[in-house]
């Protein structure tokens, strides 16, 4: 049960192994680009291309799909990035159970967005964990886990790949180890847990008097998608990527304090950001030093909060 890449990465890892996938529970179709075109989730797609059944349902929680379950009748059912929540009559069923492959080290960043939440607050590890699923949100007992680090020159989208990869790993380690036979449980310390809120817009608007380190952490995690943005003349403006300088300034927070070697520089609560890569209201990505040629931007604007 899986939707995103993500997924996508742990189903083929399991059809390199021994055990007969007998179907697979994706989301439903969904409409995207200017055209509003249906669009298969990837994991959907990958299914198809192996002649592996795919189903879609809307709900879980109806007597359909019940119907469905008794019928594929499965001994484990393997749960990544699905994105609905179990009901108990689905947990319950599987003989060996409902495992599902986390992003991160549980009990910290349950629920879910938490590879972006690891690096907006400048977490130097994560890692994944495999663990059996209850009701509660990522609060069941764990099998395994790897760890990670989380390198400066991370965002979003690297760390992403290099989790996906790893969870597959950790997947086909921990059927492995309940198909033995000898699977260990190990409890999760709720006194230790974190919640990984999904990103909303709010989350993305850059406070410029927060410190460079904060500002850039939340630019990477946001990166490539769903993008960090602030104002600039009154238009939006995103940005894809950043980095850490040495310099220092006293202007005000948001300042645009130099355009040195095309990048933009900006005054923080804490030092100055640069800023190598945008998307502007209206335009594509593109590098900072094609907005500076284009004269979209000058020394002395200020970014702000608000249009």
């Amino acid at each position: 049960m899986g939707t995103p890449d993500f997924a996508k990465v742990c189903f083929e890892s399991l059809l390199t192994t021994e055990n007969d996938v007998i179907g697979v529970i994706t989301q439903p179709d969904k409409p995207k680009g200017r055209g509003y075109a249906l669009m298969p989730p990837p994991v959907k797609v990958s299914a198809l291309e192996n002649n592996i059944p795919v189903y879609q349902p809307d709900t879980l929680k109806d007597e359909s799909f019940a119907n469905l379950l008794e019928k594929l009748d499965p001994e484990l059912i393997v749960v990544v990035a699905y994105g609905k929540i179990l009901p108990k009559n689905v947990l319950d069923y599987p003989k060996y159970g409902c495992i599902n492959v986390h992003g991160s080290l549980l009990p910290k960043y349950r629920g879910a967005a938490p590879i972006q939440r690891a690096i907006i607050d400048g977490e130097k590890t994560t890692g994944i964990t495999t663990m059996y699923m209850e009701e509660g949100l990522d609060t069941g007992d764990m099998i395994e886990m790897y760890e990670i680090a989380i390198r400066p020159e991370d965002n979003f989208e690297t760390l992403h790949d290099k989790l996906a990869d790893l969870g597959a790993y950790a997947l086909m380690s921990t059927v492995k180890v309940i198909a033995s036979g000898n699977v260990k449980r190990y409890k999760q310390d709720d006194s230790k847990s974190t919640y990984a809120k999904k990103i909303e817009k709010a989350d993305c608007l850059v406070d410029f008097s927060k410190s460079a380190e904060e500002i850039h952490n939340l630019i990477r995690g946001t990166s490539p998608f769903p993008l960090s943005f602030a104002f600039l003349n009154g238009k939006m403006i995103k940005f894809t990527s950043s980095f850490l300088t040495d310099k220092t300034s006293k202007e005000p927070a948001g300042k645009v304090v130099s355009l040195e070697k095309g990048n933009v520089y900006v005054a923080t609560g804490d030092g100055v950001i640069g800023i190598d890569g945008v998307l502007p209201e209206g335009k594509g990505r593109m590098k900072a030093s094609d907005f500076v040629n284009g004269r979209k931007i000058s020394e002395g604007d200020i970014f702000t909060s608000e249009k």
